[in-house]
């Protein structure tokens, strides 16, 4: 019985990546289905609620603007450029934009397959296009949940590295919450986004672990 128990376990540490992605895509799918099937979003009227009873506020209106901009396309352009100035691994740098392209087309893919429109009841700010998945959500998710990956992979100080993996993880929440707080995106979009981007980064990491890993050893200087 402990035998098993210790091979059950090893699979599991084996192939964690692979089970993660299967959940995430379980639960996008399941999202999908609520909204192909005009049901209720019950998700979507809770997520505003907290929102709205905790968060709105006339201080907190320009913080959400402001942490937005984080997962827009301007302010992610800008902070990958400042990343392949800083990284000297120039492969990790075409990586890095690789990356923006690959996230960027397949959230737009997605909106114009399933054209889910924006809810217009609380809107604090002007967002064309379609709501579902978020844009913002799932671009920022890829960004900073590939530095997540670059952290864990390549830096060996082990606080810096729990320091930094908690900043990126609270800005990737962040910015999902700032769409909801300025009422361009359903809770559901948001947390659709997500799902995709780490089902999309098990995949991604995957493919350029060995093309940024054989290249570059070292940690990140």
């Amino acid at each position: 019985m402990k035998l098993k128990i210790e091979k059950l376990i090893k699979f599991l540490k084996q192939n964690l990546k692979w089970i993660i992605l299967f959940i995430c895509i379980i639960c996008f799918l399941e999202i999908l289905k609520e909204i192909f099937s005009k049901e209720f979003m019950k998700r979507d009227i809770i997520g505003y609620q907290l929102v709205n009873k905790y968060l709105i506020s006339d201080i907190a209106t320009p913080i959400a603007i402001f942490i937005t901009q984080f997962g827009g396309v301007t302010g992610l352009l800008i902070l990958a450029t400042v990343a392949c100035v800083l990284i000297k691994n120039k492969k990790i740098g075409i990586v890095i934009y690789l990356n923006l392209f690959c996230v960027g087309t397949l959230n737009q893919i997605l909106k114009h397959i399933i054209q889910r429109p924006r809810p217009n009841e609380f809107r604090i700010i002007d967002e064309s296009g379609y709501s579902f998945p978020s844009g913002h959500s799932m671009a920022s998710a890829a960004f900073y949940g590939f530095f997540i990956y670059l952290v864990y992979k390549k830096i060996k100080n082990k606080k810096l590295k729990i320091i930094l993996i908690f900043l990126l993880s609270l800005l990737i929440i962040l910015i999902g919450i700032s769409r909801i707080y300025l009422g361009v995106h359903y809770a559901t979009d948001v947390m659709a986004g997500f799902l995709v981007s780490i089902s999309y980064l098990t995949i991604y990491t995957s493919i350029v672990d060995d093309y940024i890993g054989t290249a570059n050893k070292k940690k990140i200087e």
